[in-house]
């Protein structure tokens, strides 16, 4: 396995009759942004606490770099839990600085780090705040500079952009994207699908403990349904309902959306659709991350 591999491989967890994960795998790769999707309680923190070492697995491995995390691996990673993880009557900067001093730090590197986040997440003048004291945006700041202050190798972030405004959630993006960028593997969990599908190299969808479809967020939106946007302003109303493979139609001010079939010939549609006059538009269109998203989990839960 190369260097800076995250392996989540078969981990399973019960709690009474409850299953919480069921042979939940995935990688995270080095320099890759992998988003972390699904409903409350699908099971993606119970997956990010066991990579941790937080809790442990019923069954499977969770390794890195080819090893089975220990207590050293795990003061190697950056973590950012989804509820608040910080004491409120410390001060931001001592706060930072007591932390990176646990992964191991010496106090002058901790202090020259801690600085250097406050900066980077725009806390400069809440450096001597208690954290309680602040906003909930700039708590969730004071949040990832804790997983980041000590250098980590590898990042794990639950719900890392829940509260922020859009200028934190640009901050947050852009530091995402660097650390990514220097090689670390990056694993954060999201219900702001948007967010998820233009940030992310691979996304791991998850319902009831298992991956029920993984890769790259490219791949999987090729996969969906397909459909055809078509602009004819004089078609009439129906023109598309008796062609061969077309499922539904939805017609509005002479622009029709098409739900196809698999293997429906979209060239009879074109011929179709001029036979009613001109065409102004007919552009194949791919189901967001979000549309991509509810069709697997309700598929899913169908079967």
């Amino acid at each position: 396995m190369p260097e800076g591999v995250l392996e989540v491989d078969r981990i399973s967890k019960r709690y009474g009759e409850v299953v919480a994960l069921a042979d939940m795998t995935f990688d995270v790769r080095a320099g890759e942004l992998f988003g972390f999707v699904g409903s409350n309680g699908a099971g993606k923190t119970t997956a990010m606490r066991i990579a941790l070492g937080v809790l442990a697995a019923d069954s499977g491995e969770v390794r890195w770099n080819g090893g089975p995390i220990t207590f050293e691996t795990r003061r190697r990673i950056g973590y950012m839990p989804e509820e608040r993880g910080l004491y409120p009557r410390m001060k931001v900067l001592d706060h930072l600085v007591y932390l990176a001093e646990l992964h191991g730090m010496s106090t002058n590197a901790a202090h020259r780090c801690a600085e250097d986040w406050i900066g980077r997440l725009g806390l400069r003048d809440r450096r001597g705040d208690e954290v309680q004291k602040l906003s909930l945006g700039n708590q969730q700041r004071v949040q990832l500079a804790a997983a980041l202050v000590h250098e980590p190798e590898v990042l794990v972030l639950d719900e890392p952009f829940s509260g922020l405004d859009p200028v934190a959630v640009d901050v947050m993006s852009q530091v995402l994207r660097e650390r990514a960028a220097a090689g670390v593997p990056v694993v954060f969990s999201s219900h702001q699908l948007d967010l998820v599908e233009r940030l992310c190299d691979r996304v791991g969808i998850v319902r009831d403990g298992t991956m029920v479809a993984c890769g790259p967020v490219d791949e999987l939106r090729a996969g969906g349904e397909s459909r055809l946007v078509v602009d004819a302003p004089r078609a009439p109303a129906g023109w598309a309902d008796a062609l061969p493979g077309v499922r539904a139609a939805t017609t509005s001010a002479g622009r029709t959306v098409l739900e196809l079939e698999p293997g429906a010939d979209d060239q009879a549609v074109l011929h179709a659709a001029l036979a009613t006059g001109p065409v102004h538009e007919f552009s194949r269109q791919r189901p967001s991350l979000a549309e991509l998203f509810r069709n697997v989990v309700t598929q899913e839960a169908a079967t």
